[in-house]
């Protein structure tokens, strides 16, 4: 697997605004965009640290997968997300190298990015996104 950079940082939050809120008043980050992703059930807030964003997420439905994530783990990171270029190619390395997925292909993302997950139990029970800018 060739990774470029780190992406970003997810963390999951009950309360996007409140969340907001405190990474500008606080942390001094302002927020450049906040955007709602349906397929999956989430709002996200993004803010940039350097190269590396952070992606806030706040679920829209409690059934949604940060939704869950919430009830089971409470608020917190929820997954580190890094840059690749060929997604695909990535996902076929990843999977022959015994690697779970959750997603055999890529889907879109928030910010219009092609998004696939790694699945928690085969990297040491951190939530691995990969995502490529077409």
């Amino acid at each position: 697997m060739e990774l470029n950079y780190i992406e970003h940082i997810g963390i999951a939050v009950k309360d996007l605004e409140a969340a907001i809120k405190y990474y500008e008043d606080i942390l001094g980050l302002i927020c450049y965009s906040v955007e709602e992703v349906k397929d999956q059930k989430v709002k996200t807030a993004f803010f940039k640290v350097g190269q590396t964003k952070i992606e806030l997420l706040e679920s829209t439905d409690p059934d949604g997968p940060i939704g869950k994530f919430i009830e089971k783990k409470g608020e917190g990171i929820h997954h580190i997300a890094f840059a690749v270029n060929n997604i695909e190619g990535q996902l076929q390395d990843a999977a022959s190298k015994g690697i779970q997925l959750i997603d055999s292909r890529p889907r879109k993302g928030a910010e219009g990015l092609d998004i696939a997950f790694l699945h928690p139990k085969s990297t040491f029970g951190v939530l691995t996104e990969l995502c490529e800018k077409k």
